[in-house]
């Protein structure tokens, strides 16, 4: 039986960023599933900006849209793929989006007069926010991820926001601090203290955390968990420990392992209604069991950060090739490729030739869109299953019309506004947001749509005629090449019917195994236990077209 009331549960983070908050988010909320409830999950970002469209992908990581076409960050689709639900603009704030409206609120006497300050008017929007989304989702729970670590400035009035709520509700909120325990090489010990000041600095905000999740390289010793217990005042059941996992699925198991579970609705004074992890537990065991390695490329853009790789920028992408090789029995390993080696005077793409499938996601700009280029008529021409996602069916298109279609000037507007064949354009609403410097939250973005040729490798693929996927872009197809390119070959297999604009794009069945183009992203939309059908297909003419 359900309670009348939604629960509400904070994950904040200490020591350091990077430390698995959202996985951890994801997988408690997975958890309170499995028990018979109904769970949502709120990302909360401690940034100026009002949402994450505007940030810089190889500083922040990927851009995540929801079906309502918030720009949000990645944390929001661990959120989706974990509880397999859709969320939306409710469920993610900044601080800028809190303040814009206060604001606004303000400048149109929303207050009535009264003095505004940031305590208690700031915390009690982000409060009002959080009460929306449980209300929209009829959430039994409602898992929250304040962005940042404890201790910093920026997150301060969403700590006093989760203060304030404890405080109306005693019984109805607590609170889980995710911390990090090094394991520094020169002492070969697994240390405690930073994590014993980062729940002293959360003391110092006013709330008391409830569990305690140890994050480390390895699992945390009765020791440790004595310490944690005695120097952050809780029980020393309630210290849970989370070592390094082969694999994020792998986090609820190792959470109920612990009963975290039952542990969290004892807080609430909560009997769980079923316990049943079967389906994703069967899901993590045939990942671990696949054997076949299928080497797959991914040719991007995003991919430095200094010294370092940032898959982070293309996280969904990463998640969706997972889930594909899941249902496929593979085991996909993942080659990143930086297009820009591609656009070298003597560049070599003999790499190309081992990949059993190439993946070129979004992006935007002019850097390394040679090299694309280059690496999309190697797969056209080799017959290596090809899937390009935005800016990678819009490549396609433009190498094709080069190509084949004998129309050597073909380029988007995007690098050539004055080019002679604009095979890729922009509609008239986006020529208007350019010249207004208008860039936040202006693109086409959300569910679309799209009506799939029948007999069309895409049509069987989803077995259906018409689909919604998400979108984030600002440059289209130009309809106006659409004969040409026909005549040529090029199948446009996927319409939205709303607008006339193409959203898929294929080579035909005859002369290529494998591949499309689409304008939108399917692999927001892709989940563990429901993979997406197209990359499943995909993956699925990488290994020779064999099905699990």
């Amino acid at each position: 039986m359900k309670q009348a009331k939604t629960k509400f549960i904070f994950v904040i983070g200490g020591v350091m960023s990077g430390v698995g908050k959202g996985v951890t988010t994801a997988s408690i909320g997975r958890i309170l599933q499995s028990k018979g409830f109904t769970v949502s999950a709120i990302k909360i970002d401690p940034y100026v900006n009002v949402d994450a469209g505007t940030m810089n992908p190889t500083v922040h990581g990927e851009v995540f849209v929801t079906q309502d076409g918030d720009e949000t960050d990645q944390d929001i689709g661990n959120y989706e793929r974990f509880l397999d639900i859709s969320l939306n603009r409710v469920d993610y704030m900044t601080t800028g989006r809190i303040y814009e409206t206060v604001i606004a609120r303000e400048r149109n006497l929303g207050y009535h007069g009264d003095n505004v300050q940031v305590v208690p008017d700031i915390p009690n929007e982000v409060i009002r926010r959080i009460k929306k989304s449980a209300q929209q989702h009829k959430s039994d729970f409602v898992v929250i991820e304040i962005g940042g670590t404890v201790g910093e400035y920026e997150n301060l009035i969403f700590l006093e926001a989760a203060r304030m709520m404890k405080l109306a509700d005693p019984d109805g909120v607590l609170f889980v601090l995710v911390s990090y325990l090094p394991i520094p090489k020169m002492i070969g010990e697994m240390k405690t203290k930073p994590t014993q000041h980062a729940s002293r600095t959360l003391n110092s905000a006013g709330l008391q955390a409830d569990f305690v999740v140890c994050r480390s390289e390895d699992p945390v010793d009765q020791k440790r968990r004595d310490k944690i217990a005695r120097f952050c005042n809780i029980s020393v059941e309630n210290v849970i420990s989370a070592p390094d996992a082969e694999s994020i699925y792998n986090v609820p198991i190792n959470f109920e392992r612990q009963n975290l579970g039952n542990k969290i609705l004892g807080k609430f004074h909560i009997k769980a209604n079923k316990k049943d992890l079967k389906d994703w537990s069967a899901m993590v065991a045939r990942m671990k069991r696949a054997r076949q390695v299928v080497p797959i490329a991914v040719v991007g853009k995003y991919f430095s950060s200094g010294d370092y790789v940032l898959s982070d920028v293309y996280i969904s992408v990463i998640e969706a090739i997972k889930h594909a090789g899941v249902a496929v029995g593979v085991k996909p390993e993942l080659h990143w490729i930086d297009s820009e080696d591609f656009e070298k005077p003597k560049a070599d793409l003999s790499i190309l030739k081992g990949m059993k499938g190439i993946i070129v996601p979004g992006g935007f700009g002019t850097r390394g869109i040679s090299g694309v280029i280059r690496a999309v008529k190697y797969a056209r021409e080799k017959k290596i299953p090809y899937l390009g996602l935005c800016y990678g069916m819009q490549l396609a298109t433009i190498e094709f019309a080069r190509s084949v279609a004998n129309i050597p000037d073909a380029q988007t507007v995007e690098i050539d506004p004055n080019t002679k064949d604009p095979i890729i354009h922009i509609n008239d609403k986006q020529a208007a947001n350019l010249a207004a410097k208008n860039m936040g939250n202006s693109m086409r973005l959300g569910a679309y749509r799209a009506r799939l040729k029948r007999g069309s490798l895409v049509h069987d693929a989803y077995k259906k005629t018409m689909v919604s996927e998400r979108h984030r872009h600002r440059y289209e197809f130009n309809n106006a090449y659409k004969d040409r390119l026909e005549k040529a070959g090029l199948i446009f297999s996927g319409v939205c019917p709303d607008n006339g604009l193409i959203e898929i794009i294929e080579l035909p069945k005859e002369t290529h195994p494998f591949f499309v183009g689409t304008q939108f992203h399917p692999e927001l939309q892709s989940r563990p236990l429901t993979p997406h059908p197209l990359f499943v297909a995909f993956m699925r003419a990488a290994v020779g077209g064999k099905k699990k």
